[in-house]
């Protein structure tokens, strides 16, 4: 049995993880690939370490901490918002405005539309989703009455 630090250890475990990956199909093509990508992502950061105590010794590298990822509370329904904006534009007779819009998305949602914050708060959600699509070359706006843009969806 080989020890965990001899140097034949690391040869004997990665001659382990092929055999199983051999044995597992592409599930086991999936783990190769993927411990691979944790071995660059290790050499990659004592790279970062090392440039980092080389700019500045004196730095405690275990004092830096690492910055956390939060997903946002709405993450599983990423996209949403465009689908239904999209929808509402492609079924409409002419173009709308941001408000119409999301007068439309509370009535699709089945939502208060007498909520004045909540209408708000759709105008603001609905309008960012409309220049996100405009800039994906999706929809297009023109001026309409006043200060309001009219949208509609590129065809």
């Amino acid at each position: 049995m080989l020890a965990i630090d001899s140097p034949d250890a690391g040869v004997a475990l990665s001659e382990f993880r092929v055999a199983q990956a051999d044995d597992l199909g592409p599930v086991g093509f999936v783990i190769e690939r993927t411990h691979q990508r944790l071995r660059t992502l290790v050499e990659q950061l004592a790279s970062l370490d090392a440039t980092i105590q080389t700019i500045d010794p004196s730095v405690v590298l275990e004092r830096i901490k690492p910055r956390t990822f939060r997903a946002p509370p709405d993450w599983a329904h990423r996209g949403e918002m465009s689908r239904i904006v999209l929808s509402i534009l492609r079924t409409a007779s002419e173009p709308m405005t941001t408000r119409e819009l999301a007068v439309q998305m509370l009535v699709e949602r089945a939502l208060d539309r007498a909520d004045q914050r909540l209408l708000s708060l759709m105008v603001k959600r609905v309008g960012v989703s409309l220049r996100h699509a405009r800039d994906a070359g999706l929809t297009k706006a023109s001026q309409g009455p006043g200060m309001f843009m009219l949208w509609e969806v590129v065809r």
